[in-house]
């Protein structure tokens, strides 16, 4: 079964979250990013080059146009590959772990997994960005030395940034595969 709903980031900007259930111990969300747009696209090429060519009737050097192609491109792939993340997904399996999978505009993808011996809890957690106060969900890891300890805090869709009615929505399905797995680990 799969259900999507709208939300906003911290910005202002539209997300769609996707949720896939697969059975009751097992769950997938999947918030999506606005892709980059045509216009902004031009309007970014059209200020570099504009420029390059106020360079151009300045020094009469056809290195500059040059170079400025050549760097519009180059910039072009490497914010496609490296910085614009179209959509985070988040798989629990309360037998296996945690997946977290950010996939770019480029088409690569990078995925973290959590094993669910690893993980204390899933909480929502606030921080202080650009002057605002912020809400983020995030992973809290069992020290392995001290039992009650926590070792590590992994923050979850980062790129995104929604806000707090759309992490709620996921942390309470993750609160529900935990206790899920709780309950199935401490009974006979």
């Amino acid at each position: 079964m799969e259900d999507e709903q709208s939300f906003s980031d911290i910005c202002g900007g539209r997300l769609a979250l996707q949720r896939r259930f697969y059975s009751p111990s097992c769950l997938e969300f999947c918030l999506s990013c606005p892709r980059i747009t045509l216009r902004s696209l031009t309007a970014v090429t059209c200020t570099v080059w504009l420029a390059a060519y106020g360079l151009f009737t300045l020094c009469e050097n056809t290195m500059i146009l040059s170079a400025a192609i050549f760097i519009t491109l180059l910039g072009l792939l490497g914010y496609l590959h490296f910085v614009k993340i179209d959509h985070e997904t988040l798989l629990i399996i309360d037998s296996l772990g945690i997946q977290m999978t950010s996939s770019y505009a480029s088409g690569k993808e990078s995925t973290t997994f959590i094993e669910m011996g690893q993980v204390n809890d899933v909480v929502i957690n606030e921080a202080i960005y650009m002057q605002k106060v912020i809400y983020y969900l995030c992973i809290l890891l069992k020290d392995p030395v001290e039992p009650h300890g926590i070792s590590q805090v992994v923050p979850l869709f980062q790129s995104a940034k929604p806000r707090l009615d759309c992490l709620i929505e996921v942390y309470r399905s993750c609160q529900d595969i935990l206790a899920h797995q709780k309950a199935t680990s401490t009974s006979p």
